[in-house]
């Protein structure tokens, strides 16, 4: 077991619940119900697939807390669990999904669009069409770059945990997550010049692309005691 996984704040709950204490286990998921549905309406982007994989992940930890190895974080076991749910649904609408780097387009995806961004997407106010246009962003990330984007970014799952639930080296995980990044800011950067007026209202708002992230991807109420 590695020493980091002795401060797991989870792990009383987790070995109450192996016990059979339900309360047990219904704390675990008023802890990370919040993570858990941004993750998944960040990588699908559908509410109705979002709550549906809420609902399976959890009815999967139920079922398999026993086989929770702790050599690992119960919150990085639980994101993987979420991260498959929430492509199961992808996969039942868009059909196979794969978390591989992409191919030569992407992978050497270099931003056109280089001018000083005073009026930066990440210091937008999160209007309503703008929360839009960051949800559209994101959906339009490749699946490789779209997931480490969302545990990042929406569900701000620190690097080294994203890392080890995405099976990467801390090194190309921050490698994608660059270039999801870029991506987004890239998107972002076309559609606003589109929308000359808009533009010029949001930049005066001065606020981060994660505040917009934020209040666009983050519709499921805040528990207390969350992370």
């Amino acid at each position: 077991m590695r020493q980091r996984t002795a401060s797991d704040e989870d792990l009383p709950l987790v070995d109450r619940a192996l016990a059979g204490d339900t309360q047990a286990f219904e704390d675990l998921v008023r802890r990370h119900e919040c993570r858990v549905f941004r993750t998944a309406v960040g990588l699908t982007g559908n509410n109705e697939d979002a709550e549906e994989a809420l609902q399976d992940t959890f009815l999967n930890v139920y079922q398999h807390l026993g086989e929770f190895r702790r050599d690992s974080r119960f919150t990085t076991w639980l994101t993987r669990i979420a991260i498959n749910a929430a492509l199961q649904k992808i996969r039942r609408r868009k059909g196979n999904v794969s978390l591989d780097d992409p191919e030569v387009a992407e992978a050497e995806f270099m931003p056109r669009r280089v001018e000083s961004w005073r009026e930066n997407p990440e210091r937008l106010y999160a209007a309503e069409e703008t929360r839009r246009l960051v949800e559209e962003a994101i959906l339009s990330l490749p699946p490789a770059y779209r997931v480490v984007f969302v545990l990042r970014d929406v569900a701000e799952m620190d690097t080294v945990e994203a890392a080890e639930v995405l099976g990467l080296t801390v090194a190309a995980l921050k490698s994608r997550l660059l270039r999801a990044r870029l991506m987004v800011r890239e998107a972002l950067a076309a559609r606003f010049a589109e929308r000359p007026v808009l533009k010029s209202r949001l930049v005066q708002a001065g606020m981060m692309v994660k505040q917009a992230v934020a209040a666009g991807l983050s519709r499921f109420p805040r528990q207390n005691g969350e992370e």
